[in-house]
């Protein structure tokens, strides 16, 4: 027996608990895991609280990351006693996820724990900051260069924008973020931010063209705010979309991308191909400045995840949230 969180669909409703659960439960996979640290993500608040249609599949233990060492393994690529990361692939949603003690998966999902972090921190980086670096990439990619301008980083207090607002900085980018909350500006500026813009200068309906600022954006929000900065990118400017924390819809004209040629790259961190994982993780142990990891996250354990799944929810938490499951 092993103690998870357990979101369960019948007659009575919809409900998610801290559980007992029985190792024979566990889903198809060549790999079987301890796990030692999860995360709480948009996703996983999403799940937890029923907000979202995320969870596809019942019972479900949620958890879109986890580190843990191999207890059981089939695969060729990972022995007994490796330590291991999984980020995405549908775990939460399709197949059981990491917020619980035990999990079985997938060796092709896996990669390895880069040895410049310990567990909690790969956890304290985990999908927000494995997406983050993503965008980096693409914006390098893209011919982005410190000195071609200002990029903007939308969520700016959140996981996703945090960490790519202290991977931008340490970079050598001028990085500006976007905050609701006024009173994390100074978060936002320690982690590397020249300046931080409130939300509601982003969140009214986008004229197709504004004045020319971004050469850059990571945007986590989506619907107006993803339509504005679009509408304020420089000439040839390139803005990555990760998330949709302010709605699915993208109410904007053509003219960004046939006047100004802006690129709007999507960024996929669930499927993303093996290789450009491995190249994600080698990358954030090199350009993520890890002194800063203590200020982007804090811990639970696992009896903390409900309650703290709704405080996600209403926008009260701050960076990321690691879960030690064993504590």
């Amino acid at each position: 027996m092993f103690k998870g969180i357990l979101i369960e669909k019948d007659d009575a409703g919809y409900r998610a608990s801290l559980k007992e659960i029985d190792e024979a439960q566990l889903p198809e996979g060549d790999v079987r895991l301890r796990v030692s640290h999860s995360t709480l993500n948009y996703k996983d608040g999403l799940a937890i609280t029923g907000k979202g249609p995320v969870v596809r599949r019942f019972p479900m233990v949620p958890g879109v990351d986890l580190v843990g060492t191999v207890e059981e393994s089939e695969s060729p690529d990972y022995q007994v006693g490796d330590s291991v990361v999984l980020n995405g692939w549908g775990v939460g949603e399709v197949h059981w996820g990491g917020l619980a003690q035990k999990a079985r998966l997938k060796g092709e999902w896996l990669v390895p724990l880069p040895p410049q972090f310990t567990p909690r921190q790969a956890m304290a980086i985990g999908t927000a900051g494995y997406t983050a670096m993503l965008c980096v990439l693409a914006l390098e990619r893209h011919g982005v260069t410190p000195d071609k301008g200002e990029i903007l980083v939308t969520g700016a207090a959140g996981g996703v924008g945090g960490v790519a607002v202290a991977l931008l900085s340490k970079l050598g980018y001028t990085v500006v973020g976007v905050s609701g909350r006024p009173e994390e500006s100074d978060y936002i500026k320690s982690l590397g931010a020249s300046e931080v813009l409130p939300r509601a200068e982003f969140t009214s309906p986008a004229k197709p063209l504004a004045k020319e600022r971004w050469a850059g954006a990571v945007d986590v929000v989506g619907s107006h705010t993803l339509a504005n900065v679009c509408a304020s990118s420089r000439y040839r400017g390139v803005v990555t979309a990760c998330g949709l924390a302010g709605g699915m819809d993208f109410p904007a004209t053509v003219a960004p991308f046939i006047l100004r040629g802006v690129t709007l790259a999507g960024i996929d961190s669930v499927m993303c191909p093996r290789p450009e994982r491995l190249v994600a993780w080698q990358r954030l142990g090199t350009d993520l400045d890890i002194s800063k990891l203590d200020m982007i996250s804090g811990e639970i354990g696992l009896a903390e995840v409900i309650p703290m799944a709704g405080k996600l929810m209403d926008g009260q938490v701050r960076g990321r949230v690691v879960v030690d499951v064993n504590a």
